[in-house]
């Protein structure tokens, strides 16, 4: 009798100890999924072909980055070059000018550097992306920054969100909104230090 008592006190144990874990876990809140970055969402560390590179690869949040990027930068240029009324020519005049008419060194030196700060302040890896341009204020000045042709107003500054926006879109990422919310998220909080007039 005294085997079958220990069985029974055992199985009684262990059925209290399981009825016990499982209500401990009723209340327990389960914790809340964490959101992939925003370089994740854009493919993240997947090597893929690079189209402007034959034969080299590049990360995948990167390629989107910089697709987006260089479409924005081709919607500015057509901009400076529109000489209509309200265009963004002074922000950019140094840098066009570097080059002449054909601007391609310095826009993929813009590009490479754009494409940087937003991979690497994005969530993109460190050994890939580096960001070791200026800090966004003095990069907005000109008395510190000379490839700058003047400070930026607010309207300035949505203006380039909006051409930022219509390359996103180009691009496929402003098909995903909860994507292209985070990305106007972060250009929204750059508003401030790039904004000096």
């Amino acid at each position: 009798m005294k085997i079958y008592s220990k069985l029974t006190l055992s199985v009684l144990l262990a059925a209290s100890a399981a009825m016990i874990s499982c209500s401990n876990n009723d209340d327990e809140t389960p914790a809340p999924p964490v959101k992939a970055s925003i370089y994740e969402r854009l493919g993240g560390t997947k090597m893929v072909a690079d189209p402007d590179n034959s034969g080299q690869m590049i990360e995948q949040g990167r390629l989107s980055f910089r697709k987006v990027v260089n479409s924005a930068i081709g919607l500015i240029v057509a901009d400076v070059q529109s000489n209509a009324a309200g265009n963004l020519q002074a922000h950019f005049a140094p840098l066009l000018a570097e080059t002449g008419t054909t601007q391609s060194t310095n826009i993929a030196k813009l590009s490479d550097n754009l494409t940087d700060f937003f991979s690497f302040n994005t969530g993109g890896t460190n050994a890939v992306n580096t960001y070791s341009g200026l800090n966004m204020v003095a990069a907005h000045d000109p008395a510190k920054n000379p490839r700058m042709g003047t400070k930026s107003s607010s309207a300035d500054y949505t203006k380039f969100e909006g051409y930022v926006g219509a390359a996103a879109n180009a691009n496929g990422v402003a098909s995903n909104t909860e994507l292209y919310t985070d990305i106007v998220a972060v250009l929204e909080s750059l508003r401030t230090p790039i904004v000096q007039k």
